[in-house]
């Protein structure tokens, strides 16, 4: 049985970096799909992958892995640096603002 430990990448609609932090353990698929021919639903016989551990750091996955005899493939993030700006969006709403705030 093979797992996936990552760290997921922040939403592309967002800015933000919400649910980022945590690692998530996920077990690589061990059934190929199969496409229903009534519906066209694509189904698996593999309950293991609708599984998705989430954990504080890297080092508990691991952990938690070797526990129960779970070979890891673990992916580094690609860290970026946030953008904050000077002068950015919040500036506008500033309790120190000086003048008044008109188009």
């Amino acid at each position: 049985m093979l797992a996936r430990i990552y760290q997921p990448s922040r939403n592309a609609m967002q800015s933000g970096v919400g649910k980022t932090r945590q690692w998530v353990l996920e077990f690589a698929p061990s059934a190929a799909r199969s496409l229903d021919p009534l519906m066209g639903w694509t189904s698996s016989t593999d309950m293991d992958s609708q599984v998705r551990l989430k954990f504080d750091n890297v080092e508990a996955a691991v952990e938690y892995a070797k526990h129960h005899g779970i070979d890891v493939q673990i992916s580094k993030p690609h860290k970026r640096k946030p953008v904050i700006r000077q002068g950015g969006y919040g500036e506008n709403f500033a309790t120190s603002r000086r003048g008044s705030w008109t188009h």
